[in-house]
């Protein structure tokens, strides 16, 4: 894929409800959080940000597990929208753009779209191409071993901002992982695997 065609590139993050271990499959998780960053893709300067919480429907009640990991509270989900209207804002907020790339740390993110619309019978939300950028960050930067976004922003001498696992401080990390994603930078004194 030509990443240099592209306009804007539409950095995401998704969090599910996580109930505890085992008691749901990862098909029955719902989204609780949508963070986007929509930056230039020549520059990398961010111009935009969307951001909420989702209710979920199928298992309305957060796990301690949940709310430990993400920060996100009982209180945030129930105040929130269903993934219908969360959408229907998300998409009315992508209509600002055109021509960019959806980008997402690894297909989780593309697939828990996938699977959300599906279960809630409303139409895929975003029509752009897709890039999973964690596997793009391991070529780029010839890493042998995909890092976790954490693993690549401490690689890369950069500290995470916000509270890691909340979509939004998340999708923001990103965007500054984005210059070593995309080849413009390398990791300082980093010995790549040979190609």
């Amino acid at each position: 894929m030509d990443l240099d065609k592209f306009k804007y590139y539409l950095i995401i993050d998704v969090e599910a409800n996580c109930p505890e271990k085992d008691s749901v499959t990862l098909e029955d998780m719902e989204m609780i959080e949508i963070g986007a960053v929509m930056v230039f893709a020549n520059t990398l300067q961010k111009i935009d940000e969307f951001s909420t919480f989702i209710r979920p429907v199928r298992f309305p009640q957060l796990s301690t597990f949940c709310t430990d990991l993400t920060s996100i509270t009982q209180a945030d989900v129930d105040n929130a929208p269903d993934y219908p209207e969360a959408i229907t804002a998300l998409v009315r907020w992508l209509k600002k753009f055109d021509n960019f790339l959806f980008c997402s740390w690894g297909n989780y993110d593309k697939q828990q779209f996938e699977l959300e619309s599906t279960f809630h019978n409303v139409p895929y939300p975003i029509s752009a191409p897709h890039l999973n950028i964690k596997k793009q960050f391991s070529k780029s930067q010839r890493v042998r071993k995909r890092q976790g976004m954490a693993g690549a922003l401490k690689l890369a001498h950069i500290s995470i901002e916000g509270t890691h696992h909340r979509g939004i401080d998340d999708a923001n990390n990103m965007v500054k992982l984005m210059p070593y994603i995309l080849g413009r930078e390398f990791i300082p004194n980093y010995q790549p695997a040979p190609k």
